[in-house]
């Protein structure tokens, strides 16, 4: 048998095998994360690893990478001896406990950063508000959307990250709040008033006004709390 070529690490991977599989298991963890938050795999539903191995057209491999991500991300458990299952959607409770959290966090987090971003991170913030200004909002299927879930969760965590306080920060970002609320989101089209509360929220923050920043976020998470509760009563 001819020796293996190691000339790009062990295994004899080529340079171009490293970034290739990275793309593959982005992609793969994105289409199961669609199929999650369409709830194509319903809540609280079985994932079987080698049924969407063969859906996806790939190797077992990549998909358990993808579903270990989703763990972290909360949209999937693992259980010992049954695999891995869909969460259940949030109870009323839990939205609620849900946003307490929220409400306790990010208000004093966006005061922090009124206080203390720096020029580049204020910069940062502006720039995710006009990106979200030119995609479609939280309508019709997940991958529709996709984009504007990511800059909404983006949004909140560039404001964590500007409080400098690591531990509020990765508090903020351990949430995965965005996810959760997503996949409650109403399919009709409706306009959505996230942005003109962003937009409140970041002129209060480039004012270096600590008060007001915080009242404008504390405002925006109870007026998205009771725009889902209206949804859960209506759906």
């Amino acid at each position: 048998m001819p020796p293996q070529d190691r000339s790009a690490g062990s295994g004899g991977k080529t340079p171009s095998a490293a970034p290739a599989r990275q793309v593959l298991s982005d992609s793969v963890y994105e289409d199961i994360k669609a199929m999650v938050m369409d709830h194509e795999i319903a809540p609280g539903a079985r994932v079987g690893i080698d049924a969407l191995s063969r859906a996806l057209g790939v190797s077992p491999t990549p998909v358990r990478e993808a579903l270990a991500r989703l763990e972290s991300d909360g949209l999937v458990v693992k259980r010992s001896l049954s695999g891995y299952r869909a969460t259940e959607l949030l109870t009323r409770q839990g939205l609620e406990e849900l946003f307490e959290m929220r409400m306790l966090l990010e208000p004093r987090a966006t005061a922090l950063a009124a206080a203390n971003a720096t020029e580049e991170q204020l910069d940062a913030i502006e720039r995710i508000t006009d990106e979200m200004r030119t995609l479609p909002g939280p309508t019709g299927r997940y991958a529709d959307y996709r984009d504007f879930a990511a800059l909404d969760q983006r949004f909140h965590e560039a404001i964590a990250a500007a409080s400098h306080r690591p531990l509020l920060t990765d508090a903020v970002e351990r949430l995965h709040s965005h996810l959760h609320i997503f996949r409650l989101t109403s399919a009709e089209a409706t306009e959505d008033p996230t942005l003109a509360e962003h937009d409140r929220v970041v002129r209060a923050i480039l004012r270096r006004k600590a008060d007001r920043a915080a009242e404008a976020m504390t405002e925006h998470l109870a007026l998205s709390l009771r725009r889902q509760m209206v949804h859960e009563r209506t759906s």
